[in-house]
């Protein structure tokens, strides 16, 4: 190889090299603008289960606003319309959703509308109305709103869509913590905890962190029991309800 060549090769190689190094410096840099843990990774569910919180904290690289995004288990959900017919309520319409999550809230340092626009609120689904799920495509788009708001008001009234906002904290300029709460019929599986780092409008810095929930002792292999074999759990489920209401009327019997 000629000498010329082989030095433009160099060269090429070095400026690649630089600019690989240089993107990844940037990225970390970018991702140490904001970090953040949770006090515990396993939401532990036992039989006396009532409901639990985690402290989500961490600490920016200057001033700042924050807000905590988290998402549960994606899934399908049905919403079903009752109706009166014939002088009795009774399901008529539905609709079907997929990518639905089944536990779902937002924690702020101000008020989203102050913080950023509604791109950046689409983006990242930030608030109820921006939440992003799989509607029914069959259905017209004042039933898909009406089914839309039917379901966002099911997951509220059970505990697993937040009402209102919740709080994040700063101690100081940099230090800043927050109380997720988990109601005691939060769902099982892989939870995604989203912090984003707000200044001037826009997310500049965001971080993810996993937590998983998870049943344990007797309530886990109940459950594991139900769902790998359905007909025996409901055979002795029955046999048990027969077995009880037997017992209470020869009690009561003796009385």
């Amino acid at each position: 190889m000629r000498g010329p060549v082989k030095r433009r090769l160099v060269q090429a190689a070095a400026a690649l090299a630089g600019l690989v190094l240089g993107g990844t410096l940037a990225a970390t840099v970018w991702a140490q603008q904001l970090v953040a843990d949770l006090s515990s990774h396993l939401i532990a569910i036992s039989t006396g289960f009532t409901g639990t919180e985690v402290v989500l904290f961490g600490t920016t690289d200057a001033a700042g606003d924050v807000a905590i995004v988290v998402t549960g288990p994606r899934g399908s959900a049905v919403v079903r319309r009752k109706q009166r017919v014939a002088g009795m309520w009774m399901n008529t319409d539905s609709a079907r959703y997929d990518q639905v999550p089944s536990f779902y809230t937002v924690a702020t340092s101000r008020p989203l509308d102050q913080l950023v626009g509604r791109p950046v609120l689409e983006r990242h689904q930030l608030g109820l109305p921006y939440l992003q799920f799989t509607p029914d495509a069959t259905l017209p788009p004042d039933d898909q709103t009406a089914f839309r708001a039917a379901l966002l008001r099911n997951k509220q009234r059970q505990g697993l869509y937040a009402i209102s906002m919740g709080q994040v904290s700063f101690l100081g300029e940099r230090l800043f913590r927050t109380n997720i709460y988990f109601p005691a019929n939060v769902p099982t599986g892989l939870y995604n905890v989203e912090a984003l780092l707000i200044r001037d409008g826009d997310v500049v810095s965001a971080q993810t962190t996993p937590l998983v929930v998870s049943k344990i002792g007797f309530s886990a292999e109940v459950s594991d029991f139900a769902r790998n074999r359905p007909i025996t759990y409901g055979v002795a489920a029955v046999a048990g309800a027969i077995a009880a209401g037997w017992a209470a009327g020869a009690a009561f019997r003796r009385v």
